[in-house]
């Protein structure tokens, strides 16, 4: 990061990497092999050889988060609220922003949709990911692809009655993508965020009329959504076992197989095998125990390794200043919408009790502006948590981790003592509205305080 990310430039030998870290050639080759997990850079031998600066690939820690979302139980609601708060966003960029290529690119995707026939492979929903591309924001772009990967597991989860019904809804499916095709070719905003919120409604209700689980979770299947991994074999087995896991009837703490029984299962070496596991220790899916009844053991998933990961890849992308401000007002307007409607739900209430407390006392500590800042985020990471959707309140952690990388990378002073204080002024406002379950209200002020703070954090 601190040389700006040119691809192909050598960070080092082995030999000059071992000295300058200080460590043994194992614990190089092993922090090689996650750099390599993250396509951020590749060890190549021999001579004019080293550590390569590569372009990264957030694929891994997406594959991650899916895992993550699966374990706290995401829903269809989830799904179909996060879908409903990014894609019109999405949508509507697009239609301000589209190119030639672009329209070329939207166009072929349809093409593809047009040529499928039964008998023919279930074609790949690759339009929603195309769309996104043409925002040109790629926050907007990664975390619409978590969203496609969760809803294939869905539908892939889902069943119809007769293949004429399944034609059927892909027809339907194909006409409002050409429908928001035609808007957003036609730079047509205002129609394509209309388009896109009908179109996801619709494939929400579809779900639900065929998924087995209902408005539960995605369901229980054995095998992947058909997006293997580019990479090493390792990163293939690591990918296969972490699927299972998430999509299977495994419950922490139990074993997923000896080691013995997973080299004969996927029939690689001990070594491919152990690299494999390593990664999934990475993202704290399972964890290796040694000795009598062990075993590959399932473990209580974490989302802050793919939360770094995902910080990283992003920040390679270089979003914009704006880029970040309009995923994260979007999530965070609707957040505050859902919190005034739990307003009585006892954590909410024990929420606005507790904040107002610790507002009463900071006032006295703004010459502490770190421990302000740092109540900032906290204000909103708990107002996601309340709101009470695992998806968006991922993104959000993930979107105040780049703020975080954004100060701290730049040496930005810390806001002014008068900033502290407008901060905790406008937080008591917006607690204010949520008691009085004024919808409206919350939402304005939540709006404005996050255009007042933008001029700090970003």
């Amino acid at each position: 990061m601190r040389r700006g990310w040119p691809v192909g430039e050598s960070l080092g030998s082995e030999h000059a990497l071992q000295q300058r870290f200080g460590v043994s050639r194992s614990v190089l080759r092993e922090a090689v092999r996650l750099v390599e997990h993250h396509r951020v850079a590749r060890m190549r031998r021999g001579p004019g050889g080293g550590l390569l600066i590569t372009e990264p690939d957030a694929g891994p820690a997406t594959r991650a988060i899916v895992i993550y979302l699966e374990y706290l139980g995401t829903t269809l609601a989830d799904l179909l609220n996060a879908r409903l708060v990014l894609e019109p966003l999405a949508a509507s960029l697009a239609a301000e922003r589209i190119d030639e290529a672009g329209i070329e690119r939207l166009r072929a995707v349809l093409h593809a949709e047009q040529q499928w026939r039964p008998g023919l492979p279930a074609p790949r929903d690759e339009f929603h990911i195309a769309l996104a591309e043409q925002s040109k924001n790629p926050v907007l772009q990664l975390f619409i692809e978590v969203l496609m990967r969760l809803t294939t597991r869905y539908a892939l989860r889902s069943r119809t009655d007769s293949a004429s019904e399944a034609i059927e809804a892909l027809d339907y499916m194909h006409n409002d993508h050409s429908d928001l095709v035609a808007a957003v070719t036609a730079g047509d905003s205002a129609r394509a965020k209309t388009l896109s919120e009908r179109h996801v409604e619709a494939v929400n209700a579809w779900l639900h009329e065929h998924h087995p689980g209902r408005a539960g979770r995605p369901g229980r299947r054995r095998g992947t959504d058909g997006q293997v991994p580019r990479g090493k074999l390792a990163e293939v087995v690591a990918a296969a076992i972490g699927d299972e896991i998430g999509s299977g009837d495994w419950q922490v703490g139990s074993v997923f197989g000896t080691e013995a029984a997973l080299l004969e299962r996927y029939r690689v070496s001990r070594a491919v095998l152990r690299e494999a596991v390593r990664l999934l220790e990475y993202h704290s899916v399972a964890q290796m125990r040694r000795g009598p009844g062990g075993g590959l053991i399932v473990t209580k998933p974490h989302a802050q390794a793919s939360i770094d990961t995902i910080a990283l890849y992003l920040q390679f992308r270089k979003p914009s200043r704006e880029d970040l401000r309009c995923v994260r007002d979007a999530i965070e307007i609707d957040n505050v919408a859902k919190v005034v409607k739990r307003r009585t739900a006892p954590e909410v209430t024990a929420f606005l009790h507790t904040h107002r407390s610790a507002l009463g006392a900071a006032v006295h500590l703004a010459d502490e502006v770190r421990q302000a800042t740092s109540e900032e985020a906290r204000f909103h990471i708990e107002l996601a948590r309340l709101a009470g959707n695992a998806l968006l309140d991922l993104f959000l952690r993930i979107i105040i981790e780049l703020f975080r990388r954004h100060w701290s990378s730049t040496g930005q002073e810390p806001p002014a003592r008068d900033d502290v204080v407008a901060i905790e002024h406008a937080h008591s406002r917006i607690l204010d509205a949520i008691t009085a379950g004024d919808d409206s209200l919350a939402r304005y002020r939540i709006r404005r305080h996050l255009d007042a703070a933008a001029s700090w954090w970003l």
